[in-house]
């Protein structure tokens, strides 16, 4: 991560990633908050985001426990992770006979479709009319937990710190955001639109500098290093079993982190040659390429310990992704479903 900047002493980090992926969120789901490696809980996530989010179907819980064995994760780091994700509201679980199965919760599957969905979108390059939108607040230092929830929710909407309680954006403030920003009831905050005038002075910053561009790129150039070798592997279907829902969770929970990081500035403001769309390309064809070959290992594991009761477990593409699920992409494969648990439809 970027240092803090010497020059402005009162600015924040603008990539602080425990900041951007805070541990205590509001409401009544808690997803984990993102590491430099992949937790267990992220891990458990990740896989039943990517199999069953269209269906929300039940997964046999030792089908969880197998699968995230074949990333690493002990047995009891599983279990564990498992129980943490139903205490934070994101798992809920029933049994079948001795058999005990979890899925999302609803809550946790729209918030993971609708995350998804921003993070996978295209780009629209849409022009730019020089105008800022900023947003001024006050909090006080006690409020920690408040402050890193507005500071979450204003970096989503695509805003940065210029400076500690003034965020900025080059976009106009959309409808989902003043309705956003009205949830919060915030009685210091203050939203105006501006342009920026060049003082022509060694004092002050500049708006661009509220994102550490370099460092963003640096970013997309390791993802395209790390990833441009695994593509031909894919593409020749040489991974395949574990290997192959492993390096989708990797290429996921890898570029995930980018779309955050990435400022969506107007082509104007960025530097030349900015990796934004190769990258998502890139990603698209690791993720959409292992798909086949990952949606038929996690459902092996799943009918090993699911007997007759075999959950729909179904691979998405970045294109469902990117449009809500929304479209019909192919026809579902005939099978039997686990049944929903009493009172939890």
């Amino acid at each position: 991560m970027p240092a803090r900047d010497p020059s402005a002493a009162a600015a924040a980090n603008p990539y602080d990633i425990e900041e951007i992926f805070p541990e205590d969120t509001s409401g009544s789901v808690r997803l984990p908050r993102r590491q430099a490696g992949s937790s267990p809980q992220g891990l458990a996530v990740t896989l039943l985001a990517d199999y069953t989010l269209r269906s929300r179907a039940w997964l046999p819980s030792a089908a969880m426990v197998a699968l995230l064995a074949e990333a690493g994760v002990t047995a009891g780091g599983a279990r564990t992770a498992i129980s943490r994700l139903a205490r934070r509201g994101v798992l809920e679980g029933h049994r079948e006979g001795r058999r005990s199965f979890y899925r999302l919760t609803p809550q946790a599957a729209a918030f993971l479709t609708a995350g998804g969905s921003a993070i996978v979108a295209p780009d629209e390059a849409l022009p730019w009319d020089e105008w800022w939108t900023l947003i001024a607040f006050s909090l006080p230092q006690q409020e920690g937990t408040l402050r890193r929830g507005l500071r979450s929710q204003l970096r989503w909407m695509g805003y940065a710190p210029l400076y500690d309680g003034l965020w900025i954006s080059p976009h106009e403030l959309t409808t989902k955001t003043r309705a956003r920003l009205a949830e919060l009831s915030l009685g210091t905050l203050t939203v105006f639109r501006a342009r920026h005038v060049e003082l022509g002075l060694s004092i002050g910053r500049d708006p661009i500098d509220a994102w550490d561009t370099t460092a963003i790129a640096g970013q997309y150039q390791s993802f395209m290093r790390h990833w441009n070798p695994v593509l031909p592997r894919a593409r020749a279907g040489r991974i395949t079993g574990a290997e192959a829902v492993r390096t989708r969770t990797e290429v996921m929970d890898t570029y995930r982190r980018l779309p955050i990081l990435d400022p969506h500035l107007p082509a104007r403001l960025l530097p030349p040659q900015w990796l934004r769309e190769p990258a998502r390309a890139l990603f698209t064809a690791v993720y959409d390429g292992l798909s086949g070959a990952a949606e038929d290992h996690v459902r092996a594991v799943a009918k090993q310990h699911a007997g007759d009761l075999v959950p729909a477990i179904r691979a998405h593409t970045v294109a469902d992704l990117a449009d809500g699920f929304s479209r019909v992409t192919r026809p579902d494969r005939d099978e039997p479903t686990v049944p929903a648990a009493p009172g939890r439809e």
